[in-house]
């Protein structure tokens, strides 16, 4: 044991606990530089930031430091342990200093990485927590954001999804490939018009967490609330007043799920969402060309039919699988993530909804490079990763242990499936002979399809949901499901996170504006309502009354002004994230109905699997302390 003391001079002197959180003692002859990260920090005290505590790491404050200052170390009281003196990742403002420090006033080019994929022989991948690079502070933007206490001591198994939670898909390609075999579907199976084929797709003009009415043809995005803030029919913004009118003007609140609305919860569902729209504009401006009883509502239907079709006679899978790095991430990280979760002592799993001829190919790719051509052909080496494979999961169904779905075990060289008896294997009728049990007993990983949550739990001898961690990209299919009925500890990737945090560093001057400009429009409406009370007195001489009356109409001049000014300026800051549906995280001031989910079921949310590695396997993740409005002003920061 050990204990750090930072000191400049015999006067100052101040130890820090092991948490790696401190109290700052300003002295006379503290530090200039000290004394400004300090002021940075205490102005943040008027200015709601963030629904969570913010608190100032010990290695920030070192790191801000003259070289006057120097360590003294003492045995025997605190840890010397590395990660002691490290975040959770939870503290969006220890976070934000520690870009702060590389580059003083603006965003350091090398402050924020995003996804940098590494080359096969790994010279470009990040260090992982266990090696001599590792422990060091993260970037923000590849942190990971705990939501619920978790500590990894507790977890057992690991699980991860495949699609767009290891295999991370390029949307520039992969979502134009299932766009267009959509459109296709939808002229040559289902009788849309030709005109339908020289349409093009958008891949950057929807966003997750949107929700499609199908009845009237519109695209929302609502916050947490359920209060809808932004409204399109087709491509056509929706005025306030008709948003109001009909959304808002009910006295029973639309709870906006199924079946007459679809959520765009997963990247899978942009492309299908954009072409919603555009038959959605179709049939407003060319009626003729629609049959009068296909409606909203039946065009989606359609357009889901076709992305079915897509799926179910393998369109999308034979494109990926001939060029699968013209669709997918390359990333080295994954392998060595999956040998430090195993290291620690803990099992890994694999459930997917993928088939198992589709979940070798993604697999051997990601795990060695190999496609189905070329001169390094698939194999079956990435099983040794794992300790069960379960294919053709059918999540979210999957999570239901009163599921009475069959567990099949899948031979990986043919493909072929065997009957099992809750994953014991089963001899066929007039062939009893033992060589089958015998060979199943050796293997190692073993590959299954179908089943439920309780046949997993079974295989990988696990007692309690608790000790399970599952990682993936759905909120509804991985996430809601495998947290709120059974209690599994979930980990939610979210790519977008990246470049939200990207930005949230650059506006950070903007954001501070927008704040100012809020209290100012707060301050002169405050004024004016109390002018207007005072006239309604009855002993005020005329005098006051016609100086309370033309101060009254400056006020309200320059409230018009404010309101005009802040609302552009919102506005302005929104479409930074995006020119229609703003931050991925916000609807103006309020978290967004994605955000909302995130915060609910996800224990921990990334921007990519891979940033397991930065931290250690064993580690305890806190979330920071949640304020309500009442104590942002009250307790300090």
């Amino acid at each position: 044991m050990s204990e750090w003391c930072l000191s400049s001079n015999p006067t100052f002197s101040t130890a820090f606990p092991s948490s790696g959180c401190f109290p700052i003692i300003l002295s006379p002859e503290f530090d200039s530089q000290c004394l400004l990260l300090f002021n940075s920090f205490t102005s943040t005290t008027t200015m709601r930031l963030s629904k969570r505590q913010l608190s100032l790491p010990l290695s920030l404050c070192i790191s801000t430091l003259s070289p006057r200052f120097r360590f003294h170390h003492f045995p025997a009281k605190f840890p010397t342990r590395r990660e002691s003196l490290h975040t959770t990742g939870t503290s969006q403002l220890c976070s934000k200093s520690s870009m702060e420090e590389q580059k003083p006033g603006a965003l350091s080019d090398n402050a924020l990485q995003f996804h940098t994929v590494g080359s096969r022989d790994g010279s470009d991948v990040p260090h992982k927590w266990s090696s001599p690079g590792g422990g060091n502070k993260i970037d923000m933007s590849k942190q990971i954001f705990c939501n619920r206490s978790l500590n990894m001591k507790n977890i057992i198994a690991v699980g991860f999804d495949m699609d767009y939670t290891l295999a991370q898909y390029k949307s520039e390609t992969f979502e134009s490939l299932a766009y267009d075999g959509t459109v296709r579907k939808l002229v040559y199976d289902l009788g849309y018009p030709n005109e339908l084929l020289e349409w093009t797709f958008d891949w950057n003009y929807m966003v997750r967490g949107l929700v499609l009415d199908k009845k009237r043809g519109n695209i929302l995005k609502m916050d947490r609330h359920k209060y809808v803030k932004v409204a399109y029919h087709g491509f056509r913004e929706l005025s306030k007043e008709a948003k109001v009118d009909i959304y808002g003007s009910s006295l029973v609140r639309d709870s906006f799920d199924e079946p007459d609305y679809a959520l765009i919860d997963t990247l899978f569902s942009l492309a299908e969402a954009y072409l919603f729209a555009q038959l959605v504009d179709f049939k407003d401006y060319n009626p003729e060309k629609i049959p009068k009883d296909v409606d909203y509502a039946r065009m989606y239907k359609d357009v889901r039919a076709a992305v079915d079709l897509c799926h179910r006679d393998g369109t999308l899978k034979q494109m990926v699988a001939k060029e699968p790095n013209r669709y997918i991430n390359e990333d080295t990280t994954i392998v060595p993530l999956i040998k430090m979760i195993r290291d620690s002592g803990r099992s890994t799993f694999l459930v997917t909804n993928s088939l198992w001829d589709y979940t070798n190919i993604v697999m051997n790719f990601l795990c060695g490079g190999r496609t189905v051509h070329g001169p390094h052909t698939c194999n079956f080496d990435w099983l040794q990763y794992f300790d069960v494979v379960i294919t053709g999961s059918a999540k979210p169904g999957f999570f239901h242990e009163e599921s009475r779905a069959n567990l099949f075990e899948v031979e990986p060289q043919s493909g072929m499936l065997s009957n099992t008896d809750n994953g014991t294997p089963m001899a066929q009728v007039g062939d009893p002979s033992p060589k089958i049990l015998l060979k199943s007993k050796d293997k190692g990983c073993r590959v299954f399809q179908g089943g439920n949550v309780g046949h997993l739990h079974s295989l990988l001898s696990i007692e309690s949901s608790s000790q399970v961690l599952y990682v993936g990209d759905h909120i509804y299919g991985d996430i809601l499901r495998s947290k709120k009925i059974l209690g599994w500890r979930t980990m939610l990737v979210v790519p977008e996170l990246e470049k939200e945090v990207e930005l949230l560093w650059e506006l950070r001057n903007m954001r501070k504006e927008l704040i100012l400009m809020r209290n100012e429009r707060d301050s002169v409406e405050d004024t004016i309502h109390h002018l207007n009370w005072s006239l309604k007195c009855d002993d005020i001489n005329e005098n006051d009354k016609q100086e309370m009356l033309s101060a009254l109409k400056d006020l309200e001049s320059k409230r018009d002004q404010v309101r005009l000014s802040h609302q552009q300026a919102q506005r302005d800051s929104h479409q930074k994230f995006h020119k229609v549906w703003g931050q991925l995280m916000k609807t103006g001031y309020q978290s967004s109905r994605f955000a909302h989910q995130v915060e609910r079921f996800a224990c921990l949310y990334t921007s990519q699997v891979s940033n397991l590695r930065l931290y250690s396997p064993d580690k305890y993740y806190r979330p920071s302390e949640d304020f309500m409005s009442h104590e942002f002003h009250l307790l300090p920061l």
